[in-house]
């Protein structure tokens, strides 16, 4: 494992464009690889995870071709995958294991999916029982990875999403577009709706009526000269939460990912006392990018409860608000995110453990913790658990500490963010 020094900070100045969203990357990769026809990719994202899902995409029958600067061509396989002789490994990425679970399930063949020690144990029943419920057949491995589907024509279904889960609902709008009939979807909370817009970019016909989705079976993809992925905003994440540790940081984040329905975490940065201005915003493919100003108001950090909904709609940026939860000024609440402690690592114990390290007081709970303010964290040895999110987090409120920081297995920040470090140094002066 490599070791990543972080010092305490002055503040942070400066501005950043982020690489490609990790989310929409992996579903414009899938859609591309099926559509007929070629697409060109700019600003696709530099991590690992949806290189995994570009690979894949390849060993189906896809081609790939990498460019500089974050640019990728897929010519796709015009709706007939090709099943490979060799497992499709899935690298670290449960998004690519379980959304490209619902793509492949209707061809014909046999196709099986791996994945590294960190993602083999992660569930993947969730998706077994709609797309079993479509016909497909799969068989899993104790409830996990491997993964081998049998693929067979699937008839479409009426389901209601037993958990709030993008990449399950994925899953099924993936099988759904190729069964026969059409396929109805409902969720309770609303996930982030990269899907549906990069479906509709492709050409497919897809309805929403309040928390239902409707899409008819039987459609064939037709590749897009050109998509521009936006910049990621789980990423954009850890440098909003730093530029509210400092009173008189100011951040300018470009062509930044706006979707609504990941706007929970620009409301909980305001909340906290961040000050944001958007300068410009533009809509591509359904997708919101502009570019943004963020600074703190004055007074310090405010506290938040983060529970029910609001906690699905952040499990991805949850460990980095906890992890900046002591310097606020009544702390922080988080409830309802058990699901962070089935994610690449317990997050729940990571963070725990890490704040511990640092000195912090806290409560842990089953789905949650209790972080009180006004405390102050002192430097100390990190363990990231080879979690991109613990790493990045924790890099975080090293910045705020009394020594420095050493945040052992740093390498795990390239499966969704390989320039984080070198992208933080240039906006921290010492």
């Amino acid at each position: 494992m490599s070791t990543q020094i972080v010092r305490p900070a002055r503040t942070l100045q400066g501005s950043l464009t982020l690489p490609g969203d990790k989310s929409i990357s992996h579903r414009y990769g899938m859609l591309a690889g099926i559509a007929a026809g070629t697409t060109r990719l700019v600003n696709f994202s530099t991590g690992a995870d949806p290189h995994s899902t570009l690979g894949c995409m390849e060993a189906l029958g896809a081609i790939v071709e990498k460019g500089e600067r974050g640019t990728v061509t897929v010519t796709g396989t015009g709706g007939v995958f090709t099943a490979p002789s060799a497992p499709l490994d899935c690298g670290n990425s449960g998004s690519t294991m379980r959304m490209l679970s619902g793509l492949i399930a209707p061809h014909a063949g046999t196709y099986t999916l791996i994945g590294d020690e960190s993602l083999t144990p992660r569930p993947m029943e969730r998706i077994r029982k709609p797309l079993s419920m479509m016909g497909a057949e799969m068989h899993l491995t104790e409830g996990h990875a491997p993964i081998t589907i049998h693929g067979r024509p699937l008839k479409a279904i009426d389901f209601d999403t037993p958990i709030p889960s993008a990449q399950v609902k994925t899953a099924v709008l993936f099988a759904g577009f190729q069964a026969d009939g059409t396929t109805t979807l409902s969720e309770a909370i609303r996930t982030r709706d990269h899907s549906e817009h990069a479906l509709k970019a492709f050409g497919a016909t897809l309805t929403r009526t309040g928390d239902r989705l409707a899409i008819p079976g039987g459609q064939r993809l037709t590749a897009i000269p050109e998509l521009v992925v936006p910049g990621d905003l789980s990423s954009a994440a850890f440098f909003l939460c730093a530029a509210l540790l400092f009173e008189d940081s100011n951040l300018v984040l470009d062509s930044l990912g706006m979707n609504p329905t990941r706007s929970a975490l620009l409301d909980v940065i305001v909340a906290l006392g961040g000050k944001i201005k958007v300068l410009n915003v533009e809509e591509h493919n359904g997708e919101m990018i502009g570019t943004i100003q963020v600074n703190r108001a004055p007074g310090g950090l405010k506290s938040v409860d983060i529970t029910g909904a609001l906690s699905a709609q952040l499990i991805d940026e949850l460990p980095v608000i906890a992890a900046i939860a002591p310097y606020t000024t009544g702390g922080i609440r988080i409830r309802d995110a058990k699901e962070l402690r089935i994610k690449e690592s317990d997050r729940i114990a990571l963070v725990a453990k890490n704040l511990k390290a640092m000195g912090a007081q806290f409560t842990e709970f089953e789905d949650g913790l209790d972080i009180p303010g006004n405390q102050t964290l002192h430097g100390a040895t990190i363990d990231s658990g080879l979690d991109h999110r613990i790493a990045m987090a924790f890099s975080i409120a090293a910045l705020r500490a009394t020594s420095d920081t050493e945040i052992d297995g740093a390498e795990a920040a390239a499966v969704s963010f390989p320039e984080f470090f070198a992208q933080l140094e240039t906006l921290c002066p010492r």
